[in-house]
């Protein structure tokens, strides 16, 4: 006769793998319609820091649009350039404007 222990050997349940973390798919806009261009010139210039990727999650659009709607608010004024390194580009809101926050 076997040990208790030796015959109930084999019968645990085999570990199930999970399927691995899983990201929401962001839909963002591939271009900008009226609506959201007229949001990027009013609201982005009243932001104290301003980034592409934070333009990119506040107005739903790509992150390459975001980076050429903040050359363009750049080059009308509207933004001040602070550090511009190889990937992020950092901006702030111009002296002369209201401060809200």
């Amino acid at each position: 006769d076997k040990p208790a222990k030796a015959k109930s050997g084999g019968k645990a349940k085999k570990k199930k793998w999970s399927k691995g973390k899983s990201r929401d798919k962001l839909n963002n806009a591939p271009l900008f319609d009226k609506a959201t261009y007229a949001k990027l010139v009013e609201e982005v210039p009243k932001y104290k820091l301003i980034t592409p990727s934070i333009v990119s999650e506040r107005l739903k659009v790509r992150g390459s649009l975001a980076r050429f709607g903040l050359k363009e608010l750049h080059d009308k004024g509207l933004i001040k350039l602070v550090d511009k390194h190889g990937s992020q580009v950092i901006y702030t809101r111009t002296s002369n404007e209201g401060q809200e926050e």
